[in-house]
């Protein structure tokens, strides 16, 4: 087997497919990297460990048929420290021997007969914009739970109804909803599926850069979807297990009434919540006052450090004083899609919904809502 390739498509392929790899895997060969010339002269480059998968097909310059599998993670250091030159990639017996201008590096190879075989992509469910998916898929994942002992918190629960699709993630503090239109290949689609969000998350990032639409592919289009998703773009394509789809009711959870309504600027309004952050010890909230047309932020009290800073904002409703985990308010603010954020609360003790500042037409919801928990404040 042996190929020639430009460094910097290889490079950025085989980055791509290490992302996939175990870092301890179960076992040694799952931390390797499958590469195949097919007959065709296609190049695959391919990574699985049981759970996900990636593979990436390139068209290199010259090849001979073969496969090898070498470290995956160890592959991606060299060829991202390669020089800006062709890459030759040659196999000779138990060893695979990477050059590129003056550079030389031998690879110990790794038996590919012991390498799982990757799954085949589920059926084709339907087609989006890689960058609508890109944007989608991020401004919800940030509110996936980091726990693992709660699965169903850690991942995104898509939604499919004919032609829109819904995205919802949470943590039990704050909760991302997302709805975007897509093209379905039955009208009348209907399924639900639990994706694990680091994976979905790691997915839409590297399939956003393509630029081309990405397909989504689901092992049962017509019901829960239990079992796989996989998701194509540009010679791309990745799969994954998919979580328990048991989630919370998150649609009760959502306020439709408010009190009150703050359309704040949100990139003066980042740099100030930051600014008074600074003085707040670990989980203590920022306190915010609303009233008139300003905001009141303060962080600190008693003898430990303080800080204020008054910003104005278009205010109306009922004056209120409410207080957030900061990290969670910048997280929900740097996910909108906006210059100004609307932020609308009840009282101080009710979840409160954080959108983009655009108008909604014909009395609908806006396309994208993050419900922030407040902290009670003690009396």
């Amino acid at each position: 087997m042996m190929f020639r390739i430009d460094r910097d498509v290889l490079a950025e392929a085989v980055a791509w497919t290490a992302r996939s790899l175990p870092a301890r895997p179960s076992v040694p060969v799952l931390a390797g990297m499958r590469l195949e010339v097919t007959e065709s002269g296609q190049l695959k480059l391919s990574g699985f460990d049981y759970e996900v998968s990636a593979e990436v097909t390139l068209e290199p310059q010259t090849g001979e048929a073969g496969v090898v599998l070498v470290s995956g993670r160890l592959l991606a250091e060299i060829t991202r420290a390669l020089p800006a030159q062709p890459v030759d990639f040659v196999v000779e017996g138990a060893k695979a021997v990477v050059t590129c201008g003056s550079a030389r590096f031998t690879l110990l190879t790794m038996p590919v007969e012991d390498y799982p075989s990757l799954p085949t992509m589920p059926p084709a469910a339907g087609r989006v914009g890689s960058d609508v998916f890109a944007s989608a898929v991020s401004q919800v994942a940030v509110a996936t739970g980091k726990d693992d002992t709660l699965p169903m918190l850690t991942g995104v629960r898509v939604e499919i109804e004919g032609d829109t699709v819904t995205l919802a993630a949470t943590d039990r503090y704050r909760l991302a909803v997302r709805e975007l239109k897509w093209q379905p290949e039955q009208s009348d689609i209907s399924a639900i599926a639990m994706i694990p969000g680091k994976t979905l998350a790691d997915a839409a990032k590297a399939l956003g850069a393509t630029g081309a639409e990405v397909e989504i592919a689901m092992s049962s289009v017509g019901g829960t979807g239990e079992g796989m998703i996989g998701f194509s773009s540009a010679g791309r394509r990745t799969t994954t297990r998919l979580l328990d789809p048991e989630f919370p009711k998150y649609r009760s959870l959502l306020p439709t009434e408010f009190s009150a309504r703050a359309d704040l600027p949100v990139g003066s309004f980042v740099e100030a919540v930051k600014r008074v952050a600074l003085v707040a010890e670990r989980n203590t909230p920022i306190r915010m006052a609303f009233r008139g047309g300003e905001v009141v932020l303060e962080a600190g009290s008693g003898d430990e450090a303080q800080a204020v800073e008054v910003l104005p904002v278009d205010f109306e409703g009922d004056d209120i004083n409410i207080a957030f985990n900061h990290q969670f308010l910048l997280e929900g603010l740097g996910a909108i899609d906006s210059d100004v954020a609307r932020l609308q609360m009840t009282t101080s003790t009710k979840p409160a919904i954080l959108t983009g500042g655009k108008p909604v037409e014909d009395g609908g919801v806006p396309d994208y809502r993050y419900l922030i928990m407040p902290i009670r404040l003690s009396s």
